[in-house]
């Protein structure tokens, strides 16, 4: 389910849902969900035990909700999650299973003990009759008690006329424990001879519970921590902000914290809310967001991110964006709606988990009746036991548990990592990715200019030349204009005021500077005035195929020197490419310069498809063309101009650092803005679908292969049979390989 059903008035809430015990749970409570009146969409998540729902307000609300998740079998609404707040594991249910646990092996230990009957001469010295009434003592309260959710769960089923896990470890267990009470109390109704008393199996009933019980506590753990990446996430939130307020300072909690507050940040703390510098300066670290480990400096009027960590000296801020709207917030909300949805590789499986129970107890119906007819004597028992093990044996677990929890740690290692992955469809589709276009400025280049030469003539210095030059442009708002005064402030060059201002449009600006006329602009603009440029002209060549603008600067009508600015690539730029081309993909640029100037940018980029003289609205016609070629396109992009683009290909990446439009067009979102993050998003793609595929691999091999073992496919050859407690420990440890091996992706080289 993704983004792109909700309808404008639609609501989306993620319900936490307690009961849900297999992948036939997740179809119930689906179906039940879905044809509920005003309820448009419904993906129910099993490793996740919630429910991802958009519903229409004005015919249902929440509590419409949570009777649709009861009616729907032993299932109930357990809260709701949040982006404020942490989807705990449910403590007091764990706590609960500890203790039956160890009831339940206690027991269980001591009902397997007349198997050493022969070395333990005390047991070996009781009538069958006594050992098998004190097995019965011994098994009755891990039959009743401690396997009491397993017989409930069924019965609940039953009421609803379906079957669940829960059903085939009930009905096997009481299979077992009936017959073995009933051959106990009453061995005359078996047939035995007079003296002989027929088998019991009290000791397969109560293992089979304690091994179930013991798989369902270690896979609750395991995906508790399938879902670490959100607790870490919105664990970095503090709970107490500094607020500055009449004169003073004042402790208070975050969720008062309103838009325009003055906020104080000692050194070391993290920041409550997303905001900006106002006093001081400080070094941050925002690799807990952005993935990036490298801490970033701030100076007064720069943004600053909720969460990050203060490295720094003391400083003021004033917040801008608070409680759901922060960063953060946003962060753990698109994580969570990826880790709620449904990826379509997880169809099969769900079409498979719904029918799958009912053709389970057919499966162990039609063995039963094979033993019982053709198998040896004596013949009940051996029917019992095989039809057992059929039924313990084919839990649905691994099939409910093999995509969901390969998504829950791919998007929470993505979101650890600076990578925002909006939908599984978008994890999914990373991996066919055979091309990818970027866009160049902003994206390839940091998206402004940077002053790269200083080129003086004459008397004057480098810097005498800066300052004449920031002096003319301290009013411009142009581009290379702050480029120029940037430069000037970052050699603490001093800056004479200037007068008599005039823009000369598309050519340049003239004022007084130091009593001396100043005419800063184009080489047109100095052609236009009778000033000769070609004393300069030797490097203005050079620096112009390098890829430079240049501006000059003459004093008096006098030629003093040019000045050389670009739009530099990013730090990481070469170095992701370089990482794409390696995996096999094809690279392309896309801009809207004249091809030389993006022929020059691509050449140092090693990049040998460019699409230039591109203008914005052209840019999906672009994509659209590369698709034509039989690619499966990746765009990358981070700003408006790029939202089509990033609609149009198979994938949209943004910038994290680009516009809100461009973020919320696209699938993936670079935090940090590092094109890294590119190649890493492609590589957890990749990892994290072939984790999923080696899931299901396994869920339906060990369902394929173990069914007919159980059914007993390997007597007739081997003289093998398999013991339903055997069973019991195979179901558990089949859901517990398939999420250890989904946490393998939180360790995993990206």
């Amino acid at each position: 389910m993704t983004s792109a059903a909700q309808q404008p008035d639609d609501k989306r809430v993620d319900l936490q849902i307690s009961g849900l015990s297999c992948a036939s749970c997740v179809a119930r409570v689906e179906s039940g969900l879905r044809s509920t009146p005003g309820v448009k969409l419904a993906a129910v998540n099993f490793a996740g035990e919630s429910a991802q729902v958009d519903f229409d307000p004005l015919v249902i609300d929440l509590e419409g909700l949570q009777a649709a998740v009861a009616a729907a079998g032993a299932y109930r609404v357990v809260g709701v999650n949040s982006s404020q707040q942490p989807d705990e594991p449910d403590q007091h249910e764990q706590r609960a299973l500890k203790r039956k646990l160890l009831v339940g092996v206690a027991l269980s230990a001591l009902i397997m003990l007349p198997m050493l009957g022969r070395w333990i001469p005390l047991i070996a010295d009781l009538p069958r009759g006594t050992l098998n009434i004190a097995l019965l003592l011994l098994t009755l309260p891990v039959y009743l008690w401690v396997g009491s959710q397993f017989h409930r769960g069924a019965w609940i089923a039953l009421k609803h006329r379906t079957a669940d896990m829960n059903t085939l470890v009930s009905l096997g267990t009481s299979a077992a424990f009936l017959y073995s009470a009933l051959a106990t109390l009453r061995p005359s109704l078996f047939g035995n001879a007079p003296g002989s008393l027929p088998d019991v199996y009290f000791d397969s009933a109560a293992m089979i519970i304690t091994l179930v019980l013991l798989g369902r506590l270690l896979e609750s753990r395991a995906k508790a921590r399938a879902g670490n990446a959100i607790r870490a996430l919105i664990g970095l939130r503090p709970r107490i902000a500094h607020l500055l307020r009449d004169g003073g300072e004042h402790d208070v909690d975050i969720d008062t914290v309103r838009p325009g507050d003055e906020l104080l940040i000692r050194p070391g703390e993290s920041l409550p809310v997303d905001g900006e510098l106002t006093a001081g300066s400080c070094t941050v670290d925002e690799s807990m967001i952005s993935g990036e480990s490298i801490p970033i400096a701030k100076a007064v009027g720069d943004e600053l991110i909720g969460a990050t960590l203060n490295l720094g000296s003391a400083f003021r801020m004033r917040a801008t964006r608070v409680g759901d709207e922060t960063t953060l917030s946003q962060i753990v909300r698109i994580v969570r709606q990826a880790q709620g949805a449904k990826a379509p590789i997880q169809r099969l499986a769900d079409r498979v988990a719904a029918i799958f129970v009912p053709v389970v107890l057919a499966a162990s119906a039609l063995t039963f009746v094979i033993w019982y007819v053709l198998g040896p004597q004596p013949a009940l028992s051996a029917a019992l036991l095989n039809a057992i093990a059929v039924l313990i044996i084919a839990c649905p677990c691994a099939m409910g548990l093999a995509t969901p929890t390969a998504i829950m740690v791919g998007t929470g290692r993505g979101a650890s990592s600076g990578i925002l992955i909006r939908s599984p469809e978008a994890l999914e589709r990373a991996r066919e990715i055979t091309a990818v276009a970027f866009d160049k400025t902003g994206t390839l280049t940091i998206g402004r200019p940077v002053v790269s030469d200083v080129v003086p003539l004459g008397v004057l210095s480098k810097d005498e030349l800066l300052s004449y030059a920031a002096a003319v442009e301290s009013g411009s708002e142009h581009p290379l204009g702050r480029s120029i005064r940037e430069r000037a402030a970052q050699r603490n060059i001093e800056v004479p005021p200037a007068s008599q201002f005039k823009t000369l449009p598309g050519l340049g600006i003239e004022a007084q500077v130091r009593g001396t006329h100043a005419l800063l602009g184009n080489r047109e603009l100095l052609k236009q005035r009778g000033i000769d440029t070609s004393l300069l002209e030797p490097q203005a060549r050079e620096l112009t195929a390098a890829g430079n603008s240049l501006v000059y600067l003459a004093l008096d009508k006098q030629l003093a020197g040019l000045i050389a600015a670009a739009d530099p690539l990013k730090p990481d730029a070469t170095q992701a490419i370089i990482g794409l081309r390696k995996i096999g993909l094809e690279v392309y640029m896309i801009s809207g310069d004249n091809q030389h100037a993006a022929r020059v940018v691509a050449d140092r980029l090693g990049i040998e498809q460019v699409l230039a003289d591109v203008r914005p609205e052209q840019k999906a016609d672009a994509v659209q063309r590369i698709r034509q070629q039989g690619h499966v396109v990746a765009m990358v992009g981070d700003g408006i101009n790029d939202a089509p683009a990033l609609a149009t290909a198979d994938l949209g990446i943004a910038i994290g650092t680009g516009t809100d439009v461009a973020m919320q067009t696209a699938q993936i979102t670079l935090i940090s803005g590092s094109l890294g993050g590119v190649l890493r998003a492609i590589k957890l793609s990749r990892r994290t679908v072939r984790t999923i595929k080696q899931n299901l691999f396994w869920a339906f091999a060990y369902n394929i292969i173990g069914i007919p073992i159980a059914a007993g496919a390997l007597f007739p050859l081997l003289g093998i049979t398999l013991r339903p407690m055997f069973a019991a420990a195979a179901m558990a440890l089949s859901s517990i390989s398939v999420v250890t091996n989904s946490l393998r992706l939180r360790h995993a080289k990206i």
